[in-house]
């Protein structure tokens, strides 16, 4: 039985995790407080509070999963320096369908000999408080990364914000003649928690480092 903590676990993603870790009968919850008995670490918090329980996670060893997201340059610096000790994955998006969505996005680039604009769209949540998204943000690099014949003229990123949204992100290409679109549409919490949960059966067995949740 895996023993996890969550740091963060008032919050929404946190309820969303207990609730599929109290119907999975191989999992178990943590108590909080009791981080010494954990197996791995389940972060979806605020920046500051990401810092401090990354030291208690190093100072126990124990294996992070980090899905917070508006993390800043200083906060990247302490869990590169962390991952020397302890197995760290960090993503903004653990749902699936991301991965999937970048695969079809490198198919397409590299099928096209056009010249063409980007367009990334995110809409989230009235709380979400990064602007734009760290998954808009990662799919703008995958873009510029697997753009080899430079066929894309400029990509733009546009945010919303709006009640009960979970996440959705589309990604349209604008050609002289038509528009490819390309989307992700989250309906619940629960994608993201199966994700982080998949994620922490796994960085339990793997080597010190930092892991992206493409690598799982």
């Amino acid at each position: 039985m895996l023993k996890i903590f969550i740091n963060g676990e008032s919050g929404k993603m946190g309820t969303s995790i207990i609730n599929l870790i109290d119907d999975d009968d191989t999992l178990i919850k943590v108590e909080k407080g009791d981080l010494i008995t954990a197996d791995v670490v389940i972060d979806f918090s605020h920046p500051n509070s990401t810092l401090k329980i990354l030291q208690d996670c190093l100072e126990n060893k124990k294996p992070l999963v980090i899905g917070t997201t508006g993390l800043k340059n200083n906060h990247i610096k302490e869990i590169e320096k962390a991952a020397k000790m302890i197995p760290i994955l960090i993503a903004s998006n653990m749902s699936k369908g991301i991965i999937n969505l970048k695969k079809s996005l490198k198919d397409y680039i590299s099928n096209n000999s056009e010249s063409m604009d980007c367009i990334i769209e995110e809409v989230h949540h009235i709380e979400k408080i990064d602007s734009p998204s760290g998954t808009a943000i990662e799919l703008k690099d995958h873009i510029l990364s697997i753009d080899n014949k430079k066929n894309i003229n400029s990509i733009e990123i546009t945010s919303k914000r709006i009640k009960d949204v979970f996440g959705v992100h589309k990604v349209l290409f604008i050609k002289k003649d038509e528009v490819r679109e390309f989307m992700h549409e989250a309906l619940s919490r629960d994608v993201f928690s199966f994700g982080a949960l998949y994620a922490a059966k796994q960085i339990s067995k793997l080597d010190p480092r930092i892991y992206r949740f493409k690598d799982i």
